[in-house]
């Protein structure tokens, strides 16, 4: 059951982030499209949104390892 909980926690985990990862992506290539010449201000607002969401996966996965990785 464990292993199980486990398992379900780092999937919400990872799956959060991801659906970020790739709204931003998705929204930056359709705001180039339409206006290249605006990336100078797309670029760095998507990097920041980009690192704010690893972080958000790497603090996640960090916080169950160390629920998680003490004996019980």
């Amino acid at each position: 059951m464990r292993n199980f909980v486990i398992l379900f926690v780092m999937f919400f985990t990872i799956l959060g982030p991801s659906i970020v990862i790739a709204a931003v992506g998705f929204a930056s290539i359709r705001a180039l499209g339409r206006n290249p010449s605006a990336s100078p201000k797309i670029l760095p607002a998507m990097i920041i949104s980009l690192v704010f969401a690893e972080a958000v996966a790497i603090i996640g996965l960090l916080v169950l390892f160390h629920i998680f990785g003490t004996p019980a």
